[in-house]
This record gives C-alpha cells, structure tokens and sequence, in this order.
C-alpha cells in the first residue's frame, strides 16, 4: 500500500506541474489520470523488495550529467577531428546485474558514457558498440557497475 500511496502522490505531484490551471475539471481528470497512472505502473512495474542508497543516488546525479556532456563532447571531437580517430568495435562486458530493472538501468546510464553504446544483452552480458576499442571500456563499465549497485544495493546477483 505504501508503494501504490508513493507513486500516486508522484503522479499527482508531476500533474499538478503539468497542469494549465486549478479549475475543477483540471483537476477532476488529474485525478482520474494519477489514480490511472498509478494503477499501470503497480501492474507493469510491480515493487520490489529492497531498497535505494539515497545518497549514492544523490552523488550518482551529477557524474550522470557530466557524462551526457562528455559523451557530447568525444563524439563532436572524433567526427570532426582531421585523422576522424576511429577504432570501431564490439565488446561484451560480464554484469552481475539482475536481468530487469536493474540491468535496463544500467544500460541507460552507460549509454551515456563516451564513445559507447549497449546494442544487446546476452548470456554473457551485455554487448556494447565502442568507437575505439583500444580505451579502457571493461573497466570504466565495472566502475559504473559498482555506482549503480551502491544505489541498488539488492541489484547483484551471483554469476
């Protein structure tokens, strides 16, 4: 009851910034969209036991933004670099992650790491697209891993 109560209140929170006005009918179908929104996402994403590192989360935020910048940032260089320095590959990096929530999470942050994209998840992990495979992507992923299990300390799984 108490994740259904959370996620109404963040539903009716998002609406209320969302919203043109407080007449009546604004916020007659905002309560029928939070109750509706509440009840698909209690039915597609079921809680789960465990719990969020708060403060790791909190310290997870801006590394998160400053990634997307130098994500940004690498592949401007490398396109418009005279030489276009490019070793293009495939790796597969081992997670022990959870397949869900978890795995999908960590797929979305680490797209945003430079010169690197999870094309695929497979029984050895995950496959990323990297745009030179000589730089050091195993490790950098292994270090992000560890962030996000920080937040997530019930996400691993033993291999």
């Amino acid at each position: 009851m108490t994740h259904a109560l959370t996620r109404f209140v963040l539903f009716a929170l998002l609406w209320l910034v969302l919203m043109p006005s407080l007449l009546w009918y604004d916020l007659l179908i905002g309560l029928l969209a939070v109750l509706a929104a509440t009840w698909v996402s209690l039915r597609l994403l079921p809680p789960t036991r465990g719990s969020i590192g708060l403060l790791a989360l909190l310290m997870l935020m801006p590394r998160f933004v400053w990634q997307s910048v130098m994500a940004g940032w690498e592949v401007a260089w490398r396109a418009f670099h005279p030489k276009m320095p490019l070793a293009p590959g495939f790796i597969t990096y081992p997670t022990a992650l959870e397949p869900g929530l978890a795995r999908n999470t960590f797929t979305t942050l680490t797209s945003l790491l430079p010169g690197s994209l999870p094309c695929e998840h497979t029984r050895d992990g995950i496959v990323y697209h990297v745009l030179d495979i000589h730089q050091a992507h195993l490790e950098q992923l292994a270090r992000e891993e560890q962030r996000l299990a920080d937040v997530l300390p019930t996400a691993r799984h033993t291999p």
